[in-house]
């Protein structure tokens, strides 16, 4: 799809918005989720909320817990403590919510490098053949282009097609909840621009996006920031230098970090 059709599409509404925007005050809630890998404690009292139409990103240093955290918030690993609710509802006792409120892309590529596109489609999706063609018509494929490369063998395609594609197999179930593990990490810089692009349209259009990322692009387009170092998470305000936020996760408090916040425009 050109890009002047793909805004054109936004435009006139033919792409397909995450229901129920208006009626939900709080589309993820987690609350003390906590996790240990033997003796280390990596969580600890985790505790935020994302809206409808918000994005979330998470930043922090090699190994502080960033994936962990959200391959459990994925319910791609069990916690070992806490409450994960999507719109309401408690995931961590029924994890079949996972399935139909989360959609995952992890940083590694899942996908199955001998298939076709439209295979990895169809192994990945979540509905019918006839909702499945929809989508490549108005739904998130066709935003992310995939519709263009359907006959492709994905060992032939570049990282940011493989990117796009995991995406769109991902939000298969129409998620209100997209988690993505460094999305841009390795790809060129017109494949990440792509990438922003849609993951701006899904926010504008009701979803939610919590992302972890070293990249300040894709920081910029997070509407809440949070700093994971020790095992806790603490939000720290948006605009800050690539610098100032190496200070937030390095410091051995967030005392820094609070000093910060006050530069936030009231």
């Amino acid at each position: 799809m050109e890009k002047k059709q793909y805004y054109r599409n936004i435009k006139q509404g033919k792409f397909r918005k995450i229901p129920g925007k208006e009626e939900r005050k709080a589309m993820l809630e987690v609350c003390d989720l906590e996790k240990s890998y033997g003796h280390h404690p990596v969580l600890r009292k985790i505790s935020f909320s994302a809206k409808p139409g918000t994005c979330v990103g998470i930043v922090g240093g090699n190994g502080c817990g960033k994936t962990t955290l959200l391959s459990i918030l994925a319910g791609a690993r069990k916690p070992d403590g806490g409450q994960i609710l999507f719109d309401g509802q408690e995931a961590v006792s029924n994890p079949k919510i996972f399935s139909q409120a989360a959609a995952y892309v992890p940083q590694e590529n899942p996908l199955i490098e001998e298939l076709t596109v439209r295979d990895n489609l169809r192994l990945w999706y979540r509905g019918s053949k006839k909702e499945l063609e929809k989508d490549l018509i108005s739904g998130p494929a066709a935003m992310l282009g995939v519709d263009q490369m359907l006959k492709k063998t994905v060992c032939t395609l570049s990282g940011g097609m493989k990117k796009r594609l995991s995406i769109a197999c991902a939000l298969s179930n129409h998620a209100s909840v997209l988690i993505l593990d460094e999305p841009g990490a390795a790809l060129d810089l017109e494949c990440k621009a792509v990438i922003r692009d849609y993951l701006e349209q899904y926010r504008r259009l009701g979803g939610t996006i919590l992302l972890t990322s070293h990249e300040m692009a894709e920081l910029s387009l997070c509407t809440e920031l949070y700093v994971l170092r020790d095992g806790h998470m603490e939000s720290v305000p948006g605009g800050l230098s690539e610098m100032e936020l190496i200070k937030c996760f390095k410091n051995g408090t967030f005392a820094d970090t609070q000093e910060l916040k006050q530069r936030e425009v009231p």
